[in-house]
This record gives C-alpha cells, sequence and structure tokens, in this order.
C-alpha cells in the first residue's frame, strides 16, 4: 500500500480528476495549500517598488493505493498535470503502514478498495 501525494497547480484540478477517474483511482482528497518551488514564488511590482509574494497557491491530492495502481495514479496525474512549464508539481510516494475503513473495519488493501 502507498500514499501518493501530489502537489499541482489549482486550474489543472479537474484535468487531474479526470485523468484519475480514467484510471480507476476514485478515492481522493483534495486541500487547497500554499508554497512554492524553486522558482521562489512571484514577484509583482508595487508602487515601483518588486516585491516577492513567495507563496503561491496549490493544490494538494492525496490518494491511498494498492500497489497494482501505482503507476497507473502516478501517469494519471502526470497527464492531468503537465504544462510543460515551471511549477507543474511534485509527485510523492509513501509507504502506507496500515489503513482501516471506519464503518467496516476492514485493514490493510480490503480497506482501499
Amino acid at each position: 500500500m502507498k500514499l501518493v501525494i501530489a502537489i499541482i497547480q489549482p486550474d489543472r484540478l479537474s484535468d487531474v480528476k479526470r485523468e484519475l477517474y480514467k484510471a480507476e483511482v476514485n478515492l481522493i482528497t483534495v486541500s487547497e495549500v500554499m508554497g512554492h518551488g524553486r522558482q521562489m514564488g512571484v514577484t509583482e511590482v508595487y508602487r515601483g517598488v518588486k516585491e516577492n509574494g513567495n507563496l503561491l497557491r496549490k493544490i494538494r491530492l492525496e490518494i491511498a493505493v494498492n500497489d497494482n495502481f501505482l503507476k497507473p495514479t502516478i501517469d494519471a496525474i502526470v497527464r492531468g498535470a503537465k504544462t510543460g512549464d515551471v511549477g507543474d508539481g511534485k509527485i510523492f510516494v509513501l509507504d502506507m503502514q496500515e489503513c482501516v475503513r471506519i464503518r467496516t473495519g476492514e485493514c490493510s488493501c480490503e480497506a482501499i478498495g
């Protein structure tokens, strides 16, 4: 079992969701977050003075998958999020020790579905 965490551009969310659904990945959690990567955010000019905004609005996806769904999940996120521009995002994959479905008490792979 893996936990896939993806940080993407907000305007790419609908495309990423569409690609995930095509890959039969339906269990996702979406959060609005702020951060920046190597581009160090945006620079704005206010009254003739450059100011670094630094933190940009991003979307964080968390998706728990069984091992056989890991590659299709990553591929779907990349297809939906990629524009080729700086700031497209990142995908992190973590080992997940346990998952429990609260309603039924199912554990591990059965809890994810």
